[in-house]
């Protein structure tokens, strides 16, 4: 995880980095078309502070994991890649539930953008029938994974 770590750490960095220019420069712009000089262009300075800050929580996120568990050996320098060998985890390869979830996150966002209450609570429920079926798709019916 300290790759990963690392990785988030520097892009983290260069938004507030961006920020700072960013304003700095909308601050000394003087074309009418972009406003006045002297001001700030606060729509497009928020958004990177906030892009900084949510690739911040993520950097977090990696480096207490990082040090909680022993080196992969992606992080070592001595790693070899047979050292990762073997079974990666499951995935289902005959699922139609992410494209159910795809639909209904569609309905909830066209119910959202028309703002019509009625699409959006019928696209907020199909969303969570769609997380249920995607989540228990192995635990019922013909598909159930463990002893029989």
């Amino acid at each position: 995880m300290k790759t990963e770590n690392k990785l988030f750490a520097i892009v983290a960095v260069t938004m507030f980095i961006f920020a700072g220019g960013y304003g700095y420069w909308t601050y000394l712009n003087d074309n009418p078309a972009y406003g006045h000089p002297g001001q700030v262009e606060w729509v497009g300075t928020i958004a990177l502070i906030f892009s900084g800050l949510l690739t911040g929580m993520v950097w977090l996120v990696f480096w207490v994991i990082s040090r909680r568990i022993d080196p992969r050996p992606e992080d070592r320098p001595d790693g070899e890649i047979s050292d990762v060998a073997g079974e990666v985890g499951f995935f289902s390869p005959g699922s139609y539930w992410p494209l159910g979830l795809a639909l209904a996150a569609v309905l909830t966002g066209l119910g959202l953008v028309f703002w019509l209450p009625w699409l959006i609570t019928a696209g907020i429920v199909a969303v969570l029938f769609a997380v249920g079926g995607l989540t228990y798709e192995y635990y019922t019916g013909t598909r159930k994974l463990g002893p029989q």
